[in-house]
């Protein structure tokens, strides 16, 4: 296969990747009912990483919260997962798994509406592991947070193993082990 062909198998992988999230979070957004706040909308919200006061390493496992704060001026509501897609240098597309439930450090909260006031934030808990000899080296990481295409992108220079991330659904708080 060409260099060509490989960067477009790469980029339609990721691009999978990031629909799969935003397909959870569009269906489980839909399933929740009438809500005071409407859906965050593009450009209203600013995703950045957090340790949010502790650190997640151990056992070849590392791992970092999610925070995507309300930028806008109205409360809105987001529910499900954040859509995932790794990058590589150059913003090249690194193929990309996303699981969706449980993490080593954190147990899912489970699919709920989490509103957001202007200025607010809600969380979710990254994990991957880096110890196989198949880690992809990540420069960046694109986040769906309310399934839609319109992705943030963070600065994320972690090795990844086989590009496999597990992700907890959107928390009002950061997601613990308890």
């Amino acid at each position: 296969m060409t260099m060509r062909g490989l960067r477009t198998a790469a980029t339609v992988a990721a691009a999978v990747a990031l629909c799969a999230g935003a397909g959870a979070g569009m269906a489980s957004a839909a399933g929740s009912g009438a809500s005071a706040a409407g859906a965050c909308q593009p450009g209203t919200l600013k995703v950045t990483t957090t340790d949010a006061g502790s650190g997640q390493a151990g056992m070849n496992h590392e791992g970092t919260y999610l925070k995507v704060t309300n930028t806008g001026g109205s409360t809105c509501a987001i529910s499900g997962y954040p859509g995932l897609a790794l990058e590589g240098a150059g913003h090249t597309a690194v193929k990309t798994t996303a699981h969706h439930g449980d993490t080593y450090f954190a147990k899912d909260p489970g699919v709920h509406q989490v509103t957001l006031k202007p200025g607010k934030s809600g969380y979710a808990d990254l994990v991957w592991t880096h110890a196989g000899p198949s880690s992809a080296q990540a420069k960046y990481l694109q986040v769906s947070p309310t399934g839609s295409n319109s992705h943030s992108v963070v600065g994320f220079d972690k090795a990844v193993d086989g590009g496999a991330l597990s992700v907890t659904a959107w928390s009002a708080t950061p997601p613990s082990a308890s």
